[in-house]
């Protein structure tokens, strides 16, 4: 699934912009909102641009602040940059975080319940020529029992031979990005932590700590992460090597974590300790941490080493004991 990406402001100039299409394809191929339009091997030969009005000129994309119940009007602006005809479907989709820690956007196929809900285009195709450029407008309409905080989608532009299945899709697309109400309550939460120990019977070995991070709260949240592992009162403690941080994920998203950890002591019972960091991007651009919490998950680590030299001298000291009472008595004797 290809990743979908801002366009820079329309200049006007033809030749220049087919260079920079050009150029962005070829670097940043796949990248989310690195490059006007998804533009690889047989990519798109159009590209996708915000209108100028009401909401400003020269923006990237498109970011709302709004209230429940206020209706948006805008405009998106397709330029056709190849040699041939075009025509194209358009729709809008909700926005979702990939595998890879990349923002998508869904398919037609699947039905969409937030922003690509609420907007809806004046029209859902549109035909243009070599070198010529048209302007769409749309509707955003917020609905009265919108969550507040982030909502993202966008609109996305694809060929109507590709969107009919007849060949793989090939889109460009823009993101739509509403914040409901001016309160947020950013909130991460850490579930089915566990802790899984394998290794050599008679030495340390590694453990597999997994976890899962969701967004609990209203709005998109990355964080720093780290991961200690412990015997019990804390004995044994190590450490995991730095770990990439969690990717930005919208609200109720999660991400799945697994974090391997060497020269884990076999000690018994072992506690996992995660510390997770949020970090929020506000309305102005300024990323920032805020507080971090822990969260304690438990696993099984028997110390056969220790089990083996226990019992070896529990079978010692039985075997002792037991010749001890099996030697002969020696007779008395009378005065």
């Amino acid at each position: 699934m290809q990743t979908f990406s801002p366009r820079q402001t329309l200049n006007g100039r033809f030749l220049w912009r087919v260079v920079v299409a050009a150029l962005a394809a070829f670097l940043l191929a796949g990248a989310f909102l690195a490059a006007p339009a998804e533009a690889a091997e047989n990519g798109p030969s159009w590209v996708v641009d915000t209108a100028d009005g009401s909401h400003g000129s020269g923006r990237q994309n498109y970011d709302y602040l709004v209230e429940r119940g206020d209706r948006i009007e805008d405009a998106l602006v397709v330029v056709n940059d190849g040699p041939a005809p075009i025509d194209l479907r358009l729709y809008a989709a909700d926005a979702f975080t990939t595998e890879t820690a990349q923002l998508d956007l869904r398919t037609r196929e699947h039905a969409s319940t937030g922003v690509g809900a609420w907007l809806r285009m004046a029209q859902e195709r549109i035909s243009l020529q070599p070198g010529e450029s048209g302007e769409i407008p749309f509707t955003v309409t917020v609905p009265d029992d919108a969550t507040p905080g982030d909502h993202m989608g966008g609109i996305v532009t694809t060929s109507a031979s590709t969107s009919n299945g007849t060949e793989p899709e090939r889109r460009a697309a823009i993101r739509v990005h509403l914040r409901v109400g001016d309160a947020f309550q950013p909130k991460l939460s850490v579930e089915d932590l566990s802790v899984n120990f394998s290794g050599d019977p008679l030495g340390a070995g590694l453990a597999m700590v997994t976890y899962t991070v969701r967004n609990t709260g209203d709005t998109m949240l990355s964080a720093e992460q780290s991961v200690t592992v412990a015997g019990p009162f804390d004995s044994f403690g190590v450490t995991a090597e730095p770990i990439e941080n969690i990717p930005r994920l919208l609200p109720g998203e999660i991400w799945r974590v697994s974090v391997p950890i060497d020269g884990v002591v076999p000690s018994g019972l072992l506690a996992a300790t995660v510390t997770v960091v949020p970090l929020y991007t506000d309305p102005a651009g300024s990323t920032g941490p805020l507080a971090g919490s822990e969260h304690t998950g438990n696993g099984w680590a028997i110390p056969w080493l220790l089990l083996i030299l226990g019992v070896g001298a529990l079978v010692a000291v039985v075997f002792v004991r037991k010749l001890r009472r099996s030697a002969p008595q020696k007779a008395g004797g009378l005065a």
